[in-house]
């Protein structure tokens, strides 16, 4: 399935949306699997416990909106339709990765199915969103642009900025925050003075709501409706997800400041499991086929990955590549 179709199985089908998040998931372990074994250069960050807002993002927007995410990219990546294979090869630094073994784990990107260069620095994809949503509004495309980052990233000029303007000129925006309760080591309750980030928002007059982040039907329809609104020209919207990341800011934190049974209460109500027995409850999914299901992943995942570990490094020329110079001899 290529990444236009992988794009258009999760708008339309709610048993796509939850293969895709245990896609998400299998690719996340695996990718921890494979960082242990010396395969990862540098490090990397895991998305574990945040499917729901992932793929409930994918669900209510489409191709030609512009969506920035942060460095916690391959959920979102995988959701919007990304190949699994085009991811794995360019988080292990190979020429048939996603921008060709030259981002790594940090920099994705695949523009046909909506994806902007997920960003390493926090916050940075705030203004990056709103320009989408500005050239959108002046093209008149009918496309939106999509911030996604973390709550920490509130607590940064380009946050407030990129909020601002988006307010001032009624930009096509929806800024989704991933308030996973923790901004890198540091725990929400020590850097910010209060419980929503939502109230925010009222600051620069751009309407907002608090969405369970670990349940996909939720954000779906919290998405469409702030897209919608978007796309009708009233302007922007700040959505703040609750959410939560099973793993540590990155590979090299063990996560050891979280409370004892935190992580725990937060996997009772895990994105994957919520939407698995809600399907069955409707009757639309039969335990059996769960099964299948994840039997099906699994085996997509590591054909995808002996494929990425079979490409070849990328040349050192290619460094070279999508680099540009101007004639400044005057």
């Amino acid at each position: 399935m290529r990444s236009r179709e992988r794009r258009a199985a999760v708008r339309s089908d709610r048993r796509a949306r939850l293969e895709r998040m245990i896609e998400i998931r299998t690719v996340e372990d695996r990718v921890n699997d494979l960082f242990a074994q010396g395969l990862v250069h540098g490090t990397t960050h895991l998305s574990q416990g945040q499917e729901g807002v992932a793929v409930g993002l994918a669900a209510a927007t489409t191709p030609d909106d512009a969506v920035v995410c942060t460095y916690r990219g391959h959920g979102i990546a995988l959701a919007l339709g990304v190949e699994v294979e085009a991811v794995l090869a360019e988080i292990l630094g190979r020429a048939r990765g996603a921008v060709g073994g030259l981002g790594g784990s940090m920099h994705l990107v695949d523009r046909p199915v909506g994806l902007l260069p997920t960003m390493a620095i926090v916050g940075a994809g705030i203004p990056i969103a709103a320009g989408a949503g500005l050239a959108a509004q002046v093209l008149g495309t009918g496309g939106i642009g999509v911030a996604v980052f973390g709550d920490g990233a509130t607590n940064i000029g380009a946050f407030h900025e990129g909020l601002n303007l988006a307010s001032v000129w009624s930009l096509p925006v929806v800024f989704v925050c991933e308030n996973n309760l923790y901004g890198e080591y540091s725990p929400i309750t020590l850097t910010t003075p209060m419980v929503d980030l939502a109230e925010r928002a009222a600051a620069y007059g751009i309407p907002s709501s608090v969405v369970d982040g670990q349940d996909v039907d939720a954000v779906a329809d919290a998405v469409a409706a702030a897209a919608a609104d978007a796309r009708g020209g009233r302007g922007p919207t700040f959505l703040e997800m609750k959410t939560y990341r099973y793993s540590g800011h990155s590979r090299a934190d063990a996560a050891a400041y979280r409370p004892e049974g935190e992580l725990e209460s937060w996997k009772q109500r895990d994105p994957i499991l919520v939407l698995g027995r809600r399907l069955e409850e409707e009757g639309v999914l039969a335990a059996s086929d769960r099964a299948q299901m994840e039997a099906r992943v699994r085996a997509a995942v590591e054909e995808a990955l002996e494929a990425a570990l079979a490409a070849p490094a990328p040349e050192p020329s290619a460094m070279f590549d999508h680099v540009f110079a101007g004639d400044v001899s005057g």
